[in-house]
């Protein structure tokens, strides 16, 4: 998000400075006094949809002054990645640092008792073996070194056994080993006052757990004179969210009173007393990194060496983006450019009361801004907006919502802020889609605002009384939007099976590219029912076929990127039909040739005309030639195999019956065997060298092939209505 800043001097605070306190060094004569810390208030709150807000804190110093800003643990890492501060008056930060605490893991780490955090009883008396204590309430007290502490199986007078039962082992001044029961009448007092400390020194650091959640940054601000410093950082907050009331009057005049809250939740452990608060619905690219954390890494040993650099690279430039408004009939209004990193501040029209009429039975006003269901924040701005409460900042990709009067949230609180009252076009439709085919009450909703209504939730009220809620998308100004909110159980809509005609108009080839173009027709039936009694405006939602163009005698009222939508007026208890037809040409181009193993296409191709049947048949015949042959080599191929088969049983034969009568004359079949496999092999040469010029001839062919014809084939004809 960019802003204009005043001509001030900026110093971006380097990790360095905020990992230590940095004090100035004194005179040597006489000892400066530090100034006395003053708080440094928020005084602006921009908050980001993607979970980031923006912390301004401001206020006057006079000379040199040290001032605070307090923030949780959590912000702790976004506030050394952006904390950003500026003098109006040239003064220099001299030093900045916060309250920075080792880990508690860590911190229990240099104790010799090895105790972790939430450390289980029996964890406690291990960690105090071979140290001197006092053992009383278990009889006689027991003073000694502490052995062990064990468990052991008791059986009571039912036979039932436990093991719930632990015993102190103790090793006493006389050098006897006594055992005492835990019970809660026992108790362990340690005796060795090094020990007594390091276990006082646990708790001190357990107890300073409650105190590491909230953090101090001070910063000492030097100078001349009054000036007026500016602290600002980045922090993760809650995603602020949109909803909205859309009011109906009770007699229609075609408007609805749109009113727009925002809830805002404060969970950074600072109250908002006062501040500027603005609500962006954007997301900019925004992470954390674990600054305030020790990192080490390993640093392997590498061997001197050149190593090439990597040269600096530059970015284009954005360009400047049209904005446009998809508005009824499909027409579209005239551009408006918007350039990137330029403001368009807007004020909002001037809106009515709060109080909306119409709301009697819902208990009158529905805009007290108070935040009791959200934790009690306050809206310090009276219940009605006047003109210039709200205005809108365009940048970037985002819009701004900036509230001019001043708002106060306490820390872990929340409020709701109202964003937007006024009335908008809006009138009552039926919306039916043949992706979800269950009709649905809507509105029609007319953005003449001069503000985007940000995505959220919105609650229709018609005639005093709840009708329906539903969600919207971001509506900029100039945007109309269909609203659905309610099902409409009267309006029924049935879709008839379409019917597709495609039909080939065009064949042409050139140096073996065959082109097809052919036209599909498509007719879609849409049958309306009212069952009301009162006149239902219908919108058809017509999913768009792909490089489709719409050609029906009826236009759609809107157009959107999937869909047209054409409106009927269904009186009661009456029918209507809604006929869509689509017509698409199709180009297909087919790359011919033996190689693409696509001959077939050819054959087709000729069966659509004479004339093309005569113009194909030389490219057809060599390509049944080259068919014949690469039959008789598959032919030929299998013969191999048998004889080959054949031959090694006759091998077999042989080797069984060895010198035998019989044994000669499967000698001879196998010679026999052995000159049909050669004869064969030279068949299979002699068709693979005619299948090769048979490919080469058609190829060449198919090369020379040139023609352009135009035709009227119907080539399928599916779906169709009697």
């Amino acid at each position: 998000m960019r802003r204009s800043l005043p001509a001030v001097l900026l110093f971006v605070l380097p990790l360095a400075l905020l990992a230590q306190n940095v004090k100035a060094p004194a005179a040597k004569a006489t000892p400066s006094v530090a100034p006395a810390a003053i708080d440094l208030p928020v005084r602006k709150v921009v908050l980001y949809k993607n979970g980031v807000g923006y912390f301004e804190h401001a206020g006057t110093v006079n000379g040199n002054q040290r001032v605070t800003v307090d923030f949780t643990s959590a912000q702790l890492n976004d506030v050394l990645q952006s904390l950003t501060a500026l003098d109006s008056k040239g003064g220099t930060i001299g030093a900045v640092g916060y309250n920075s605490t080792m880990p508690i893991e860590q911190q229990l780490n240099t104790l010799a008792l090895g105790l972790k955090d939430y450390p289980a009883t029996l964890q406690v008396y291990q960690a105090l073996r071979g140290q001197r204590v006092e053992v009383t309430g278990a009889g006689g007290a027991l003073t000694g070194r502490l052995v062990n502490i064990e468990y052991r199986k008791e059986t009571d007078k039912n036979g039932a056994t436990s093991e719930d039962h632990y015993f102190l082992i103790v090793e006493t001044d006389a050098g006897a080993l006594r055992t005492a029961e835990i019970t809660d009448s026992v108790s362990v007092r340690m005796i060795d006052p090094t020990l007594e400390k390091q276990f006082t020194s646990y708790l001190e650091i357990i107890a300073s757990a409650h105190d590491q959640q909230l953090r101090h940054l001070t910063l000492e601000d030097r100078g001349q004179g009054e000036r007026r410093l500016q602290v600002s950082y980045i922090s993760e907050v809650p995603v602020w969210k949109s909803t909205y009331r859309i009011v109906f009057p009770r007699d229609p005049n075609g408007n609805a009173t749109v009113q727009g809250w925002a809830v805002v939740d404060n969970a950074v452990g600072v109250d908002w007393d006062n501040v500027e608060l603005s609500l962006v619905a954007g997301a900019p690219q925004s992470f954390i990194q674990p600054l305030s954390q020790p990192l080490y890494t390993h640093r392997p040993m590498i061997p001197i060496a050149t190593v090439a650099q990597n040269s600096p690279i530059t970015h284009e430039a954005t360009e400047t983006v049209t904005v446009q408004s998809e508005m009824m009939n499909n027409q579209l209004t005239a551009p408006a450019q918007i350039p990137r990193n330029m403001a368009l501040a807007m004020k909002a029209a001037p809106p009515a009361s709060f109080g909306v009429a119409g709301m009697e039975g819902m208990g009158g006003g529905l805009g007290s801004g108070s935040g009791e269901g959200y934790g009690g924040g306050v809206y310090r701005a009276s219940d009605t907006i006047h003109e210039g409460d709200v205005s809108t900042n365009a940048f970037d990709d985002f819009f701004e919502y900036a509230l001019t009067l001043p708002v106060t949230i306490q820390k872990n609180q929340s409020a709701m802020v109202p964003i937007l009252q006024q009335e908008l076009p809006a009138t009552h439709v039926t919306l039916w889609s043949d992706t979800h085919p269950t009709p649905l009450r809507a509105i029609s909703l007319e953005n003449t605002s001069k503000l985007t209504l940000d995505s959220g939730s919105f609650s229709i009220f018609e005639s005093g009384e709840f009708a329906g809620e539903g969600l919207l998308d971001p509506i900029h100004p100039g945007e109309k939007r269909l609203l659905s909110y309610a099902v409409d159980q009267a309006v029924k809509v049935r879709r008839d099976d379409s019917s597709q005609t495609r039909t080939l108009h065009h064949v042409a080839m050139h140096e073996g590219v065959l082109v097809e173009t052919t036209s599909s027709v498509t007719d879609t039936t849409y049958t309306v029912t009212n069952a009301g009694d009162e006149t239902r405006a219908v919108i058809i939602e017509h999913t768009r076929q792909p490089r489709a163009d719409l050609d029906s005698d009826v236009k759609p009222e809107e157009t959107t990127a999937t869909a047209y939508r054409f409106r009927l007026a269904v009186e009661p208890h009456q029918t209507k039909e809604l006929h869509v037809r689509e017509h698409a040409d199709i180009v297909n181009r087919v790359q011919l040739g033996t190689q693409f193993q696509n001959g077939d296409t050819l054959i087709v191709v000729g069966k659509y005309s004479p004339a093309l049947a005569e113009t194909l048949k030389p490219a057809i015949d060599a390509q049944t030639a080259l068919a014949d042959l690469s039959a008789k080599i598959d032919e030929n191929s299998e013969k191999q195999k048998t004889l080959a088969d054949d031959e090694n049983r006759y091998r077999e034969n042989l080797k069984a019956l060895k010198d035998t009568a019989t044994a000669k004359r499967f000698v001879d079949e196998l010679n026999q065997a052995e000159d049909a496999i050669e004869a064969a092999r030279k068949e299979q040469a002699d068709l693979e060298k005619q299948r090769d010029a048979a490919q080469a001839h058609l190829d060449s062919i198919i090369s020379k092939l040139s023609f352009d014809s135009d035709l009227d084939v119907v080539l399928s004809k599916t779906g169709t209505r009697d």
